[in-house]
């Protein structure tokens, strides 16, 4: 392999980092927000209703699919051309983000569920006793112990974010995955520019199951003590 071809490869695919890094922490923060309005609108019968299609729709269909159709689904409807939203579902980086969002939703929705499962009775009955509003109770009480019991498979849901932003590639966005394909097309060295690419993923999953480890290790030091 040439290794001066590798150094400026890896170069070129870093200029794309930051449009990677953004979309995943958007769709994450986007999809979390939307996960947690979920599973409030499955307090209520309708609202149970929806949730479960929802979940059924994006975690049963390709996120390729769902990209293509909100950047070219969405565009060939007149409605959409003509209402305000247009000048946003005509960029290709608003449409990728709003379907990473969207699946990410549908995931995250499911690991919150899980977790507030397994948020005791005995914790919420003891909260009412002392007096603790049904907010409080929520806030203080069941939110926290969710997100800690959560937190385990919601740090597979972060890595499969980030690998996912490849896919919006496909619509003409240049993040690494796009300009890895466009010095592909250029140099026709495939191997070269796909390792480079397939490294920096690399290290970008193992920081994030590092950082989540080391949250783990952060919130419940009781359990990780005993363990050792």
């Amino acid at each position: 392999m040439d290794m001066m071809f590798l150094q400026q490869t890896l170069l070129a695919l870093l200029k794309g980092l930051p449009l990677t890094i953004n979309l995943a922490l958007l769709s994450l923060f986007g999809g979390g927000v939307l996960a947690l309005l979920l599973n409030l609108l499955r307090m209520t019968r309708v609202g149970s209703v929806f949730c479960r299609f929802y979940v059924w729709l994006f975690r049963g269909t390709p996120l390729l699919i769902q990209i293509f159709m909100v950047y070219y689904g969405l565009g060939s409807l007149p409605a959409v051309r003509e209402s305000l939203f247009w000048p946003l579902l005509r960029d290709p980086y608003w449409c990728g983000l709003l379907a990473l969002i969207l699946n990410d939703a549908a995931y995250t929705s499911e690991i919150l569920r899980g977790g507030l499962r397994a948020v005791s009775q005995q914790s919420l009955e003891a909260a009412k006793v002392s007096g603790m509003s049904s907010y409080k109770i929520f806030t203080r009480i069941t939110l926290p112990i969710a997100i800690r019991q959560a937190l385990p498979a919601y740090s597979n849901e972060i890595i499969s974010m980030i690998k996912a932003t490849s896919l919006v590639s496909t619509i003409s966005l240049m993040e690494m995955t796009g300009i890895a394909d466009s010095i592909v097309s250029s140099t026709f060295r495939a191997l070269e520019v796909f390792l480079s690419a397939a490294v920096i993923y690399l290290i970008l999953t193992m920081l994030v199951s590092k950082g989540v480890s080391m949250l783990e290790r952060r919130l419940s030091p009781y359990y990780f003590g005993a363990r050792s």
